[in-house]
């Protein structure tokens, strides 16, 4: 694959990991969120855990794209998240 193919899939394992991660603190503070709060925090490791392996199984350079387009992603959502706000 190309490298610009193993960014982007970084970027959106990435979006979604941070977009989760708001919601995810949503439901701990919220009253009997907690089993739900559990059950998305797994859901996000599991997600980038098997990004990442995924991009490894083909080599060095996609698991490094990868996971900078992971660190790409999250200012991308914080600043989506303050203008949301």
């Amino acid at each position: 694959m190309m490298p610009v193919v193993w960014l982007l899939a970084g970027i959106g394992v990435g979006a979604a990991h941070f977009a989760l991660l708001r919601r995810n603190a949503d439901l701990y503070i919220s009253a009997g969120g907690f089993a739900r709060a559990l059950g998305l925090q797994a859901l996000r490791i599991v997600g980038v855990t098997a990004g990442l392996t995924f991009a490894a199984w083909h080599g060095a350079l996609p698991l490094l794209l990868a996971a900078l387009g992971i660190m790409i992603a999250r200012p991308l959502i914080l600043r989506a998240a303050m203008v949301a706000a």
